[in-house]
Parts: C-alpha cells; sequence; structure tokens
C-alpha cells in the first residue's frame, strides 16, 4: 500500500514495573533520517530501535522519543546497614551507663538515625528491557505505519484524479495535431489564391509544404511516450512498494515531453492545453514529495 512520509503513533503501556511511553513521527525527507530522544540510562537500546524502525521505514525524517519511568520502589533494594545500627547502640549503651540513664533503644527510635538504610538501585535487566521496549515500540509503529497510509491512499487519489486530467489533455491534443496541418494547408492555398490572382496553383507544391509543416510540427512520437509514462506512473501507484524516487522520475520524463509538445505547438488551443498539463505535473510533483 502507498504510504506518506508524514506519519505519527503513540503508545503507553506499565511492563515489569516500568511506565514506558513511546512516541514516532515523521516528515518528509529525500532519504531515510534517524533521531531519538532516550533517557540515557537506556542509551543501549538506541541503535535497536534504530533498527527496528529501518525494517519498516525507508524513507522520511523520522525521530523517536522513548520515556521509560520506574515506578516508585521498584527499581530499588533497601537494606540496614548492620554495623552502622550496632555502632549507634553500642554508643548509646555506653553513654548511658556512664550517666546513668535508663537504656530505652527501641527500634523505631533506631532507624530515625542517620545512614541506617542502605538503598540500592537494582541493575536493569537489559534484555528485559529492551523486550518491554520492544512490545511498546511495535504498537507505536504499527500505528505509525496506519496513519501513513491512510495518509499515502489520499495522495493516491489525488495524483490519479490529475493524472486522468493530464490523458484527457493529451487525448485533445492528439486530436487538434492534425487539424492544425490542415488548417496551415487551407491558409497557404488561401495566401497562394491571393499572391497569384487566378493563375493556376501548384497543388504538388502545396502539399509538400504542408507535409513539410505536418513533420515540423507533429507530436505522435510524444504523445505515445506521454502515455507510456502515464501508464507506468498508475502501475506504480497500485505496486505498494517505496516508489517516491521513481515517480518524481518519471514526473520529470513527462515534463519533457510536454515541454517538447509545447515547443512544437504552432495552434493556440494545444499551447493552452500544454500549459494546463504543465500546471496539472506541478502539482503531482509536491503531492509526490510526501511519499515514501
Amino acid at each position: 500500500m502507498l504510504k506518506s512520509m508524514t506519519g505519527y503513533g503513540r503508545t503507553q503501556k506499565i511492563m515489569n514495573g516500568r511506565d514506558i511511553l513511546v512516541e514516532i513521527r515523521s516528515v518528509n525527507h529525500r532519504y531515510y533520517e534517524y533521531s531519538s530522544r532516550v533517557p540515557r540510562t537506556y542509551s543501549y537500546i538506541d541503535e535497536k530501535l534504530k533498527a527496528l524502525l529501518k525494517q519498516k521505514v525507508s524513507r522520511g525524517k523520522v525521530e523517536i522519543n522513548v520515556s521509560i519511568n520506574n515506578i516508585e520502589g521498584r527499581d530499588s533494594e533497601i537494606a540496614i546497614n548492620k554495623g552502622v545500627a550496632e555502632g549507634y547502640v553500642n554508643a548509646l549503651r555506653s553513654v548511658a551507663e556512664e550517666l546513668c540513664l535508663n537504656d530505652d533503644i527501641t527500634l523505631s527510635k533506631l532507624i530515625k538515625l542517620p545512614d541506617i538504610f542502605n538503598v540500592q538501585k537494582t541493575p536493569d535487566d537489559e534484555e528485559q528491557v529492551w523486550s518491554d521496549v520492544a512490545d511498546v515500540a511495535g504498537e507505536a509503529l504499527e500505528k505509525f505505519i496506519e496513519m501513513r497510509e491512510k495518509e499515502g491512499e489520499k495522495l493516491r487519489a489525488d495524483v490519479l484524479e490529475k493524472t486522468a486530467l493530464i490523458l484527457e489533455m493529451v487525448g485533445k491534443v492528439e486530436e487538434l495535431s492534425p487539424k492544425t496541418t490542415e488548417n496551415y494547408r487551407n491558409r497557404l492555398y488561401q495566401k497562394l489564391s491571393e499572391i497569384l490572382d487566378g493563375k493556376d496553383i501548384d497543388n504538388q507544391r502545396i502539399v509538400t509544404e504542408a507535409a513539410v509543416f505536418a513533420e515540423k510540427i507533429a507530436v505522435d512520437e510524444e504523445t505515445v511516450r506521454l502515455r507510456s509514462h502515464i501508464s507506468q506512473l498508475v502501475d506504480l501507484l497500485d505496486s505498494g512498494d517505496a516508489i517516491g524516487r521513481k515517480l518524481d522520475f518519471i514526473i520529470q520524463e513527462m515534463n519533457r515531453e510536454v515541454n517538447t509538445i509545447g515547443s512544437k505547438a504552432q495552434d493556440l488551443n494545444i499551447t493552452r492545453l500544454v500549459v494546463d498539463m504543465k500546471a496539472e505535473l506541478e502539482k503531482i510533483r509536491e503531492q509526490i514529495q510526501n511519499i515514501e
């Protein structure tokens, strides 16, 4: 299916004690360009994310944002610093004996003293982290591709509409071209009649001159090639491949044929058709800039 280079996808899930958010967005670009925002402590997943996106995206400026927040307490291990606690107890009892005080040391009072607890961050299981992020990123990527496909279908319909209009104008050029020769022949005969003032006119000379003129303005080859390019364009639109660059080349070729028709045109109606065809080709060119 035809895809636009513009897209957006977002997914957020809680997995294994982590709140993971992945956002993917893209705009049109001549080539594939990847950029990311990943928490520094999880930078090891960046290359894997790049490879994941590259499997589905061939063109466009793609940016992925990843947010990973550990649910409170799930990423830490808390232990009692027994050595420090024992030191506090011994010191307090020693003071109590010396000052003849009651020994009222309790656990609730002891844990309020500094450095009793030792809090350590639990080491990440990198494989598990990547598995979870890949799961969330995969869903975001599906939404991203879905949006690209919807936009691509709109582009396809618009390009096909403009292509059909160009094809219709090509038919009119093919219809008008022979009439241009006939009109030239009639004008030439009338002009010679006025110059010779009733004398015999060399009809063979008129036929020869008209044939030379017809050869000069003939656009049969151009319209045949133009029809062929239009057929290729339609086939590409239906192929479902990444076709943006190929379409750009075909539009260049179509524009070349239209320009040649314009340079040969000796009829105002054909000239107007050429102007209209070039206008439609420019609109198509603008549209395909956003096709993957």
